[in-house]
């Protein structure tokens, strides 16, 4: 099960400019919002927004946000918001997958359109690039919470698919539908996880040179800037020496 895993450098650059945005927690508020009116306001018994209320505190959001997200919807104020994914290709064959939360399909979709357009990349139709990804369960531990057997054997025992440890931490995957179970069996043996999610985990991935990496990461970041915008994932691999030389351009 065990392995060196590609997906901590696929996501290195969206960790790092999710901590950056202004409007993170109006972001982490509206998937709270719409999590507790999808079912119950108690997240001990909605596991989507058991998930919601997690990110939001792995990012520092203070209780009272959290809460008046949740009042917001049992009060049923606020937007009604839907879900949209789009798929696209970035520079240098690399596929985006961009979830959103909107109460206006069209604006979303002419702002993520324009920003493919004018970053090297074009939307595609639903579907274009999601055969390429596996939909799974996402559970992230810091190194601290064990060594690589104790976190393998909690994960055998909780029921997870693969794990992968490196010095930077633990990455656990499940099924999708297993991922609550499998949260909830690894928090009672190793804590609380770092972070917990749904996501799209690329099939095979694709090295970025310097050019298609700098072109690609500015679409990601005005994707990431749009407030619709929830989450963008791709199959791109960017090497430490190529984020180098973009890091001191």
């Amino acid at each position: 099960m065990a392995g060196h895993s590609k997906f901590k450098n696929i996501m290195h650059r969206k960790g790092a400019q999710d901590k950056k945005r202004s409007n993170l927690f109006s972001k982490l508020s509206r998937e709270i919002t719409v999590a507790a009116k999808m079912g119950t306001p108690d997240p001990d018994m909605n596991p989507r927004l058991r998930l919601a209320v997690n990110t939001a505190k792995a990012q520092s959001m203070p209780k009272d946000n959290i809460q008046r997200a949740i009042d917001k919807a049992t009060a049923g104020d606020g937007d009604n918001y839907e879900e949209v994914r789009y798929e696209g290709y970035g520079p240098g064959g690399s596929a985006i997958i961009v979830e959103a939360l909107t109460d206006n399909r069209n604006r979303t979709a002419t702002a993520v359109r324009t920003a493919f357009s004018k970053n090297g990349g074009n939307l595609g139709t639903e579907g274009s690039v999601a055969h390429g990804f596996e939909r799974l369960g996402y559970i992230e531990y810091a190194a601290d919470a064990g060594d690589e057997e104790k976190v393998l054997e909690a994960a055998l025992e909780a029921g997870a698919d693969d794990i992968q440890s490196s010095e930077d931490g633990h990455e656990i995957w499940t099924a999708a539908e297993d991922l609550h179970e499998v949260a909830a069996s690894l928090e009672k043996s190793l804590g609380e996880a770092k972070e917990v999610k749904l996501a799209w985990k690329p099939n095979l991935t694709v090295d970025m040179d310097e050019q298609g990496a700098s072109t690609l990461l500015k679409l990601i970041d005005t994707l990431d800037d749009d407030d619709d915008v929830q989450t963008v994932w791709g199959n791109y691999e960017i090497s430490d020496e190529v984020m180098e030389k973009l890091d001191q351009a």
